[in-house]
């Protein structure tokens, strides 16, 4: 960065701003080292970084470890003996120990499209579970922060426009909940093609029945969205409870974007071998156009 912000207030407007990032501290040396105790290097998905641990090979190791760290979300600690014997390539000769502790710096960030009641039971539930929530739908009256209290940001624009604002990181997770299959298809199709330019959601959910699936990807198809982005659209998603309240399916979408989130998997095997409901998401009653 051209930059030199303090670090601890690039924090603070990272997660804020729900941007993934790395933290590396220097929490422990002894004898000769490039760095002190205290030292911190913090590194952005998109590769940029702020201050150091040292510099050198020891630097380019601990930015490899916190790249690794902004994917799966483990801490990692490193212990480094800077010698010629135990590092005979990395040119240190200080003699001296150096442990260093990696751990995320993340907010994941939950794009809700759809502003109805499903989406206001999910925008609780996620924001309590620590996601940043953006609720995202076509109409501005129920697009509001009065209406979602707990959401970071509320939008109101056409879907295609929608989509192409939502910034697609590696915490990014997409949750389609919209009031009718028309809407669900335009999200979709814009999504579709950002997946097709290379970018990737962590996790994309959809609330629907198994017809209303079979229906959406007929058209989809028609229009040229690919098996492999449907593939990678989890519907029925959540993991199954045998929810019937908007808070209760609220609480199985949550669930699996945790586990996505904690363990790097889907819950693709929550809904098999279940006696699952027909026509229905999850038991919830399929509510009229205006209400969804």
């Amino acid at each position: 960065m051209s930059r030199h912000p303090d670090i601890f207030e690039e924090i603070v407007r990272l997660r804020r701003e729900g941007i993934p990032a790395a933290l590396a501290t220097i929490v422990g040396t002894r004898g000769s080292t490039p760095g002190r105790t205290s030292m911190r290097l913090l590194v952005l998905g998109d590769g940029t970084f702020v201050g150091t641990v040292g510099g050198g090979c020891l630097e380019a190791e601990v930015y490899d470890t916190a790249m690794q760290v902004l994917a799966d979300e483990q801490p990692r600690s490193l212990q480094f003996r800077l010698t010629e014997q135990d590092s005979p390539d990395s040119g240190l000769m200080c003699g001296g120990e150096v442990t260093i502790f990696v751990e995320p710096i993340t907010t994941p960030s939950l794009w809700i499209f759809g502003a109805g009641h499903v989406s206001k039971a999910l925008c609780q539930v996620a924001a309590l579970a620590g996601f940043r929530v953006t609720v995202a739908d076509d109409r501005a009256t129920f697009a509001t922060a009065e209406r979602f209290p707990e959401a970071a940001a509320t939008a109101a624009a056409p879907y295609a426009e929608l989509v192409a604002r939502m910034p697609i990181r590696q915490n990014s997770y997409g949750v389609v909940v919209t009031r009718g299959h028309k809407e669900d298809a335009h999200v979709l199709e814009a999504l579709a093609a950002r997946f097709a330019a290379g970018e990737r959601l962590r996790f994309l959910g959809m609330i629907g029945s198994t017809t209303k699936q079979a229906l959406l990807w007929k058209h989809l198809r028609a229009h040229g969205v690919g098996d492999d982005f449907l593939a990678s659209v989890r519907t029925p998603m959540g993991v199954y409870v045998g929810g019937k309240t908007h808070e209760e399916i609220a609480v199985s979408v949550v669930a699996e974007l945790i586990a996505v989130r904690r363990t790097g998997k889907d819950m693709a095997g929550s809904w098999s071998g279940r006696d699952k409901p027909k026509g229905r998401v999850q038991g919830v009653r399929e509510l009229p156009a205006a209400d969804a």
